[in-house]
């Protein structure tokens, strides 16, 4: 006996697609504040664009799969991780962009 997901499989696939779009937003304003001419500026930009290189290839996997995620799927946690790392860096730009 099989059952009816109905809509659920479209809308993790929906808000995987999400996640990623925001990861990518983030990314955007990061690295317009890190690329300010100086080298720590180019560091940081350039750590941020390999988390989110890295999300967004967990967030493009589960977004294009179909069927249940296999227990203990790396997605969510990596996400999370670099969700969490993405605000961390994100810190110092903001901190440098108000002066």
């Amino acid at each position: 006996m099989t059952g009816d997901p109905g809509l659920q499989p479209e809308r993790t696939r929906l808000a995987w697609r999400r996640t990623a779009l925001a990861l990518t937003v983030v990314t955007v304003l990061a690295v317009r504040l890190a690329l300010t001419g100086d080298v720590p500026g180019a560091l940081l930009a350039a750590a941020v664009v390999l988390v989110w290189a890295g999300a967004l290839a967990a967030c493009w996997r589960r977004a294009a799969g179909s069927g249940p995620v296999p227990v203990g799927s790396p997605a969510l946690p990596a996400v999370a991780l670099a969700t969490a790392v993405l605000a961390l860096l994100a810190v110092p730009l903001v901190l440098r962009g108000m002066w």
